[in-house]
Parts: structure tokens; sequence; C-alpha cells
């Protein structure tokens, strides 16, 4: 050691948050991995969700901690205040908001990408080529042709976000990264369904066109976009000097699942001279199922699609994802020389591009070795199948709602999402309880929405751990907790949600 480094105590070699003792980690790492497997595997027998008592919330409302805290003791307080109140949808039972239901393989994959640690911004290591090759099996997925470039993000609002900049780059030119919208960006017009998840507008007013420029079309009675009231609205535009540059289809709706005629409007869109773009969150991935990929047809000729593999394809969250056909156009709306980014042509520095130009992250985590795990373990027919067959248990229920006297099913049925609803007067004060009720009971999650103006029970069935057993569940206990509604009787509801483990 050199005298210098001797005589100043400020260099002499720091304390590292390195464990003393790895095999104390060791053993209380294998402890939670066991927990956390024993979790999913008995998932059957907790309750999809439980509410937290006040006594729990306020034990989240300490101080910041100065001292350290033994990991075992945080571990403690996370199996015993975290777990028994998570969101669940893990859980069979959940049948609200799309939420996948992940998988232990996925799991492991999340640990394995937090124990590199690796930051996919750019540099050229084997990371970045993983994300290389999910990109590329994105692609093939769905008959983009080769210079398509994609990206992982958060999730399909950041992709549905990032496709309209990528638009209004291809409408605009090279000059509205300099210098802004201009009068020329105030005459720009998209146009996307009455149905349209609500990102869309969000993503209008956050790229500075605000949500005024997107126009909203009238749905069919299949709640698809209405093409001719679109065209007319097109044509309307034009007629008054503005610039339509956009259209947003929808590939499942939010609220019941519906998918645009993809091919009609990809055609109108090539004769208009309009970015085609698909919000595809969940429904995109129906491509991986023979029997449900003509439902998406042409979107193969869009210019962009977003979607989450932590949907369907059961990645954890979170794992959103944009596909761009023509990859110098994507690029072109996010690449940002830098010379602390310079490009080298050997080191680690190498490779001429890198995620970092495809989007506005350039600290970005390594999202997709859980995708990565997920396709290679299951393989692409195998999640097909998984898909197909939650379509075929919303059918099952469909069923059951029609042959039920006591509910009424609200919307066509057209992927996995079902609609209905307990008849009886008050009905939308009676179904909003009925469906806090089932939260509470533990039993089952669905949501609510409108739909013409009444409240819906709205069942998304995406889990792929979610069979007839669950779906018969669900309905039993609408019934249960609706008639006592009816009667003006609260429901009996006792649950309890163990810790991961005593």
């Amino acid at each position: 050691m050199s005298a210098g480094l001797r005589s100043d105590p400020s260099l002499q070699p720091a304390e590292t948050l390195d464990p003393q003792h790895w095999d104390e980690i060791r053993a209380q790492g294998h402890r939670m991995l066991d927990d956390m497997f024993d979790y999913v595997a008995g998932i059957r027998d907790r309750p999809v969700w439980q509410p937290m008592p006040q006594a729990t919330r306020r034990r989240f409302r300490s101080e910041l901690p100065h001292a350290p805290t033994d990991l075992a003791d945080v571990y403690r307080d996370f199996s015993e205040l975290v777990v028994p109140h998570a969101t669940g949808n893990v859980h069979p039972g959940f049948m609200g908001w799309v939420h996948g239901g992940g998988t232990a393989v996925g799991m492991l994959a999340e640990m394995l990408a937090a124990g590199l640690n690796s930051n996919l911004g750019g540099r050229d290591h084997a990371p970045i080529e993983i994300e290389r090759q999910v990109v590329d099996w994105t692609r093939q997925m769905f008959g983009f042709p080769h210079g398509a470039s994609g990206i992982f993000v958060t999730g399909t609002s950041m992709a549905n976000l990032m496709a309209v900049v990528v638009a209004r780059r291809a409408a605009l030119g090279a000059a509205v990264r300099r210098e802004g919208l201009g009068e020329a960006g105030g005459r720009l017009r998209a146009y996307t369904s009455k149905a349209a998840h609500g990102c869309i507008a969000k993503a209008m007013d956050i790229c500075g066109l605000g949500s005024d420029a997107l126009r909203s079309v009238a749905i069919d009675a299949a709640h698809r976009i209405d093409i001719a009231a679109l065209r007319a609205a097109i044509a309307q535009d034009r007629a008054a000097g503005l610039h339509p540059f956009l259209v947003v289809a929808s590939a499942g709706t939010v609220d019941i699942g519906a998918i645009d005629d993809l091919a009609e409007l990809a055609e109108l869109c090539r004769t208009e001279g309009l970015w085609f773009h698909v919000d595809g969150a969940f429904g995109a991935l129906a491509m991986l199922s023979p029997e449900l990929a003509p439902k998406l047809a042409g979107i193969e000729r869009a210019d962009s699609i977003a979607l989450d593999f932590h949907k369907w394809g059961q990645v954890p969250y979170d794992a959103g994802f944009l596909l761009v056909r023509d990859g110098e156009r994507h690029r072109d709306a996010f690449a940002s020389p830098a010379a602390y980014l310079r490009r080298e042509t050997r080191g680690l520095a190498a490779g001429a591009e890198w995620p970092c130009d495809l989007g506005p992250d350039l600290s970005r985590g390594f999202r997709a070795l859980k995708t990565w795990f997920t396709l290679r373990t299951f393989g692409t027919d195998r999640l097909g199948r998984m898909i197909a067959r939650s379509c075929e248990l919303a059918r099952h229920l469909e069923r059951r709602v029609l042959a039920e006297p006591e509910l009424d099913l609200l919307a066509p049925v057209g992927l996995n999402i079902v609609c209905f609803r307990y008849r009886c007067e008050d009905a939308d004060a009676i179904n909003a309880e009925i469906v806090a009720d089932l939260h509470d009971s533990g039993i089952a999650a669905p949501s609510t929405t409108m739909l013409d103006g009444r409240l819906a029970i709205r069942a998304a069935i995406v889990n792929h751990r979610t069979g007839a057993d669950d779906v018969e569940r669900m309905i039993a206990a609408v019934l249960t907790f609706g008639r006592r509604r009816a009667a003006g009787l609260a429901p009996l509801v006792e649950v309890e949600a163990p810790p991961l483990s005593p």
C-alpha cells in the first residue's frame, strides 16, 4: 500500500453493502424463495384480496430509517404487512382489470436480472442481445419486415405515447424536434374510437398536441370503430384545412375486448396517407393462438403496435413493448447523439444502435430477460393455448349469465371479457355493492365499467390459473350477494389472509 493511501483515512478501503457472512444471506434468500414458491403454489387457499386495516397502514408511516435493520426483520414485515394485502392478480379469482398472473419461471428470471443489475440503455453486453432477440421474435409474431424496431417499456400506456411521438415526427419532419409543434403541429389531427383506452388522449396531451386534437369516433354495435364515421371525420378535417396524421385502432378494447376491423383500417390509412397504430395492450398476443389470430387480420400492416407481455403473456410486471415497422422512423423520433454516449468500434462502448436511441430512457432495467425466459420455457404454442382457454372460459361465463334469470349480459363477448349484472331495482348502486362485496369476501375480484349508461360487473379472464370452478364460484357469490343486497341485507363476510410463513 502506498504511503499516501496509508496516511489519508478517506482513501482507506470502504465498508461495502455486501453481507459479511454470505452463508447467512444465502439461508435467508433460500427461505424467501421457498416462501414465494409456497405462496404461488397455495394461492387458491388464500382470499383474492382483503382490505387493509388502518393499524397496518399506520405501520407504513414510519420515519426515514437512519440505522440498519436486520434483513430477517425487514422480511418479517414484508410477510406480515405486504403479502396479505397484495393486489391479488396472482390468484385465479382475480378477474377485474386486465392483469396477468405471472409465473414461477418469470419470478426466477426477475431474480437473475436483479443479480446482474444490467442497464439496458446501451453498450455492448449480452443483456442487449437478449432484448434484440425478443424484439426479433416479436417482429416475427406480427409478420413485420426485417428492419422493424422494438423496445421494452413500462407498459402500453408508455408505448402508445411513444407511438404518437413517432407518428408526429413522421408527419412534421425533423424540425419538430428542434422547433416544437408550431403552426403545422396545431393542425394535426388523430382518430380513435370512443371505446379506446384513455391513455391515447393522455398521449396526445403529453406530446404537446392536446387531447382536443384527438377525434373520438363512434362505435358500432360490436364496439368497433365505425369506419364510415371515421372516413367522414377525416374528410371533414381535411376540408377545414387540418392535417389528419394518425389512426389508433384497438385490438381488445378496455371495456369489452372488442377488436376493430384492422384490415379495413389498414387500407384506409394507406389510402389516406395516415400512420396506422394498433393499441394491442392484451389483445395483440392473441396472435399466438391459431384459433384467435384471424380476429387480428390486418395487424401485420400496422405502422406500430403497442402491447404488454405482462398481460396475456404472463410475464411478471412490468414488460410493455412498442414495435415499429420502420426502424429508421423510430430512431428519427428519439435518437439524441451526445459526447458521453459516444459509440466506439470496440470495447464496452461498441455498437451502433443502442436502445436509448429508440425511446426516452437511458437507464433501463432488464425487462427482456423474464420475457425471454417465458417465451423459451413455455413456447408460443403453449402460451397460445392458454390465451385461447381464457377466451373459452369467458364464453362459459357468458353461457352461465344467459342461462341465469337473475343476470343480464350487457355486451357481446369477443375475447375474454364478460360484462353483466344482477337484475334488480336501483341496479347501478346494488351492482357496485356486489362487486365490493366480492372483493371483501376474497372470493373473486371483478371490476366495474359503464356501458350505455349502465354499471356493469366486468370479468376479464387473463390469469392462466383461472378455471371453470373459479367462474362458478364468482357466479354463485354474485347471486348470493345480489339477493341479500336486493333484500336490504348486508353480506356476511369474514376473511383473513395469513402471512407467508408462521
